[in-house]
């Protein structure tokens, strides 16, 4: 009887004491892979800052800026939806383009060289993604017109 008490209060209390450990890293998302940061953006953007090794006051300016940024690609979109002429999709286009330049300058003033230059490689390889996935939908959308 005794024995089985004492092994149901250690049972009983494992996980309050795994609980109460303090964390050494960032847990991995079993799901993604990604890890786990507490307050900050998350999401496939923030891939690019993983390898930068961000002091806490870079985290909490880069946070700032994703927050100030987040709608504003929607809202310059939505101003120009109503208007569909060439002229206005053109702008669109210009707007958006310039504003995310300034977004990506002003995280480059944030980083240090070393970060910048990681910061560019990532920044290069979502590029080379973002373009197999539009020749991908081109091509599929050819083929999809090619079998009606």
């Amino acid at each position: 009887m005794r024995k089985t008490l004492i092994a149901l209060l250690l049972a009983g209390a494992l996980p309050t004491l795994a609980l109460a450990m303090p964390d050494a890293e960032p847990r991995e998302h079993k799901h993604c892979g990604q890890s786990d940061m507490r307050g900050e953006h998350r999401g496939p953007g923030m891939r690019m800052f993983k390898d930068l090794d961000l002091s806490a006051e870079q985290r909490e300016q880069m946070g700032k800026l994703m927050r100030e940024r987040k709608g504003g690609p929607q809202e310059i979109t939505q101003k120009y939806l109503d208007k569909l002429s060439d002229a206005d999709k053109q702008a669109m286009h210009k707007e958006l383009e310039s504003a995310r330049l300034e977004h990506d300058k002003a995280i480059r003033a944030i980083l240090t060289p070393e970060q910048q230059k990681t910061f560019d490689a990532h920044k290069a390889e979502m590029d080379k993604r973002r373009a197999e996935r539009e020749e991908f939908a081109a091509w599929k959308a050819e083929k999809d017109s090619k079998a009606e």
